[in-house]
This record gives structure tokens, sequence and C-alpha cells, in this order.
């Protein structure tokens, strides 16, 4: 088993798993210090490329985003998201998940509960490859956004889909948009770390995605916060770049290059 990922596994009913996205080597860099999961996910489809969902994700855009990410990171978890159709069947998800795997070099891979995918993380599992889990609201098969686990027979029913994708080996799951007293329930009687997002304190860690708590995104459901309105610090430095330039204040002698040196 690796290292990063006991890790995490040891971090069950202990201190809370800390998890957010990343896209690209800058971003990554700066979360890896104090990030223990960053996830490559196919949420770039609404953040970078506009989409309004998921589904235009393909193998090549993750491929490429995670190399960059990659770059950015030393000691996280680096895990990436296996788009929609990407998994449909044992034989395609297993070609495509060593795809992934060896051109980048991440650390595990999630997949998107739908119907029976639980056999084929157990597929995965049994040859070695790290998997992480998804329930709840599940982007990539769900059309509309709907609050999970509301009835007893919704809690049930997630419940069943968790202890199957324990039972398939998956090292942790992602709860997304559960009610607070499913996510309480399938926390505690799954023997691995669940990652809420947008399901209440409940769960063993959290993540979101960077965009969204750091206000760029311009979607912020009720359970992101925005720790920072970037959107406005860059608007600002970008009209006073404009002005700057305009009024050849911008570049000065201090920005010429002279000599031999190019960076300060």
């Amino acid at each position: 088993m690796q290292k990063k990922i006991k890790k995490i596994l040891l971090k069950k009913n202990k201190s809370k798993i800390v998890s957010l996205t990343a896209y690209s080597k800058s971003i990554a860099k700066i979360l890896d210090k104090y990030i223990d999961i960053i996830l490559v996910g196919d949420s770039m489809a609404n953040v970078l490329y506009g989409h309004k969902n998921t589904h235009k994700i393909n193998l090549e855009n993750i491929i490429q985003h995670t190399l960059s990410v990659k770059m950015g990171v030393k000691k996280s978890l680096l895990v990436v998201d296996m788009p929609k159709g990407s998994y449909t069947n044992i034989k395609n998800a297993y070609k495509n998940v060593k795809l992934v795997i060896n051109k980048t070099g991440c650390d595990a891979v999630k997949l998107e509960n739908y119907k029976k995918n639980y056999k084929i993380i157990e597929s995965l599992v049994k040859k070695n490859i790290p998997v992480m889990g998804h329930i709840g609201y599940t982007p990539q098969f769900k059309k509309k956004f709907k609050i999970q686990g509301q009835s007893e027979k919704e809690v049930n029913k997630l419940l069943k889909e968790a202890k199957l994708i324990e039972k398939a080996g998956a090292f942790s799951i992602v709860l997304e948009c559960l009610s607070s007293q499913s996510a309480k329930l399938i926390t505690k009687e799954l023997g691995i770390p669940t990652i809420g997002i947008g399901s209440s304190s409940n769960c063993d860690g959290q993540i979101l995605v960077t965009d969204d708590m750091l206000g760029i995104s311009g979607f912020y459901p009720k359970f992101v916060k925005k720790y920072v309105k970037l959107d406005r610090i860059i608007e600002k430095a970008v009209k006073k770049y404009a002005s700057e330039v305009k009024l050849r204040k911008f570049p000065t002698i201090k920005n010429f290059l002279n000599g031999t040196k190019f960076r300060k």
C-alpha cells in the first residue's frame, strides 16, 4: 500500500482530511503546502471551459491538466477524476485508468457511483490501483441537482452503496450533497474515510472546488464558503496594469532587460 494512501486511512476518526481541486502547477504548488488530497476534478469542465456540466471533459483533458498539477505536488495525495464514459465496463475502465496513471504518475483515481460500478472498483483494486469512490449527487450521471438522503429509503440506499464501495476496496469515498444525518450515519458505519462536499461537518474530511472558495468561479452554492473575493483583487490589478500601460507608467527602467540578469 502506498504511504500516502495509508496516511489518509489513518486519519479516520482522528484528524480531518483537507482536500481541494487543482488544474495547474501554479495552484497545486500552493495547495501542496497545506492539503492532504489534491483532486484533478472533472469540474474543470465548468470552471475552465465554461460547460454547463462535466460531461464534455475527456481523457486527453484530464491527462494534460494532471501533468501540469503533478509538477507542483510533492507531499499531497494526487487523485484524478475519471471522466464520464471512461469506465463504462471493467475492460475499458482498466485500459483508461492504466493510461492515466502511466502518463501522469497520479496516486489514485476517483469513480462516481452508477448502478454496479463497485464491481469496476473491485477489479481495479485487485490490480493494485487505488480508487476513491463517490456517492450522493454524482454530476456525471444525475442531471438535476437534489439533496440526497432525505428519506429513510434514500439513506438506506446510500448506505448500501457506500458499504459495497468499501467492500470493493476503495480507500475513501466522497459524499456529495448528502443530508447531515445520512452523512453522519455513513461516516460512522464505514471503516474508510468519508470526504464531504455539501454534506455537513459529519464527514472525515472536506473538499471544495478551489475556484469556488477563492471567489473566482461565479458559482457559489450554499455549501461553499468564499475565503476571499479574488475576482475583485484580480480586477483591481488588471485595471491598474491597463491604466499604467496607457499612461506609459509601465514598463519603467526597472523593468528593462539590461546586462545579463533575467530575474530580480
